[in-house]
């Protein structure tokens, strides 16, 4: 149950980001649109469970020259990843270049992370 609602929680935050001028979701229907949501987050969350930790590990030189800094590079091209493997899978999801993919993942992790502390707050059952 609880991958279910981590993806639910990514595809939301995904969502948030297409606002952005860069970040498209495509046409369609309702119905469509949250399967392609939803696609995306299985792909956002499988990009950052086994490519990030690789980065990560053999990275870490740079991670420790700039203090973290390169985390948000490295964040902004795992959300290209996303984009570009939705595409090969044809999911109507893009993401044009780098800025917009920059400012797309910082809000995917910081609207993921408000859900995630929304959703901690409502189930906790102390």
């Amino acid at each position: 149950m609880g991958i279910l609602v981590h993806v639910l929680l990514t595809a939301v935050a995904v969502w948030v980001s297409t606002a952005l001028p860069g970040i498209d979701l495509g046409e369609g229907t309702t119905g469509s649109r949250i399967l392609t949501l939803l696609g995306v987050a299985v792909i956002f969350g499988l990009v950052n469970a086994i490519v990030k930790p690789l980065v990560k590990f053999f990275g870490c030189l740079f991670y420790l020259v700039t203090l973290g800094l390169i985390g948000l590079v490295v964040n902004a091209l795992l959300f290209m990843l996303t984009g570009w493997l939705a595409e090969l899978l044809d999911l109507p999801f893009r993401v044009d270049g780098f800025w917009p993919a920059f400012w797309g993942a910082i809000i995917v992790a910081l609207t993921g992370w408000v859900l995630n502390v929304v959703y901690d707050k409502i189930t906790d059952k102390d």
